[in-house]
């Protein structure tokens, strides 16, 4: 069956066929027709199986053929990043690295899970069912051991500190990771610490978690939690597209523009400002998003957040750090 204009996009996303995929997969038709026409122009006696093997072979080629939107991926290299489980990616290997100390996200992980079987496997939980003042303040004392500590002069405004759970962004996003992850529960006015994650940690440490949770922050986290942009422009299934893009060149701007060009729809998901062109505020989005709290939450990079000197706009370039380089190994 067809899929229709206001139909659920086939590739899971959740959105519209229109607003997804539908302008690419066009464009992919049209190319392929046009080969597969100009076959036939040359040689009409094709029969109907002919013509099927030709136009199977045809879509192949083209799907494993480098575009250049793409910054020379084939389609078939792009699908596997957009869609692909952890388990099946191409192109790129995810390993857990030794010493996740570097890590804010990981480390808060470690707090929570050490503080609990401290305690029998839970936490009390604040009435507001947030993570204690005593742990919140310990995971704050470890700022100074990230590489992100350099540009947190401010800790009244910081997100890798705070007096409460509500004021500490990176803590309350690593909890939600670790819940989404099935590594801890709430209930009873309590924290739980999963008996197999206990068991878990106790035998493979710290590691044993890094995937799963990474996994969620990519696949089920909602990016746009910590902020007040639009909900529905969503950034995840590109994250390994942007990383490859940005362990190449560092440059935020640039990898805007590499975004824009690969997955021109995008754009037509940013809603009209007065103010900004849809490009200027999907950059906004990518910065504050992918950058900043993903990122950098996991200790990946860091990034200076002083934007302009002297009224100049400064060029944005992120620093990677030797963790990510410990994660992530791009074929090619």
């Amino acid at each position: 069956m067809k899929t229709g204009r206001n139909d659920p996009c086939p590739c899971g996303s959740g959105k519209k066929y229109k607003r997804c995929c539908m302008d690419v997969i066009s464009k992919q038709h049209a190319e392929v027709f046009d080969d597969i026409a100009q076959t036939v122009g040359m040689t009409p006696d094709l029969t109907l199986d002919e013509l099927n093997q030709v136009a199977q072979h045809k879509m192949a080629e083209r799907n494993n053929r480098p575009v250049e939107d793409f910054c020379g991926l084939t389609p078939t290299q792009m699908e596997n990043w957009l869609y692909a489980p952890f388990s099946e990616l191409d192109g790129v290997n995810i390993s857990v690295p030794g010493d996740l100390s570097t890590s804010p996200v990981m480390s808060y992980l470690a707090v929570i899970i050490e503080q609990a079987i401290l305690q029998g496997g839970w936490i009390k939980a604040t009435t507001k069912g947030n993570l204690p003042a005593k742990l919140v303040k310990k995971a704050g004392e470890l700022l100074p051991g990230f590489a992100v500590a350099q540009f947190e002069t401010e800790p009244s405004i910081s997100e890798f500190t705070g007096s409460n759970e509500d004021k500490f962004n990176a803590l309350h996003y690593a909890r939600v990771l670790a819940e989404l992850a099935g590594i801890i529960y709430l209930k009873s006015g309590r924290f739980y610490v999963k008996k197999v994650a206990q068991k878990q940690y106790q035998l493979y440490g710290l590691g044993a978690f890094f995937l799963p949770m990474l996994e969620s922050a990519v696949k089920q986290y909602n990016w746009g939690y910590l902020d007040s942009w639009p909900d529905d422009v969503d950034l995840r299934p590109f994250w390994l597209f942007m990383l490859w893009r940005l362990q190449t060149h560092g440059s935020v701007d640039k990898l805007t523009d590499e975004v824009c060009r690969a997955f021109p729809t995008l754009l037509k998901q940013v809603p009209e400002d007065d103010y900004f062109s849809p490009q200027e505020r999907l950059d906004a989005l990518i910065s504050s998003r992918f950058v900043v709290r993903f990122l950098q939450f996991w200790g990946f990079v860091t990034i200076d957040p002083k934007r302009y000197s002297d009224g100049v706009r400064i060029p944005r370039k992120v620093i990677l750090l030797p963790l990510f380089k410990h994660c992530f190994t791009f074929a090619g």
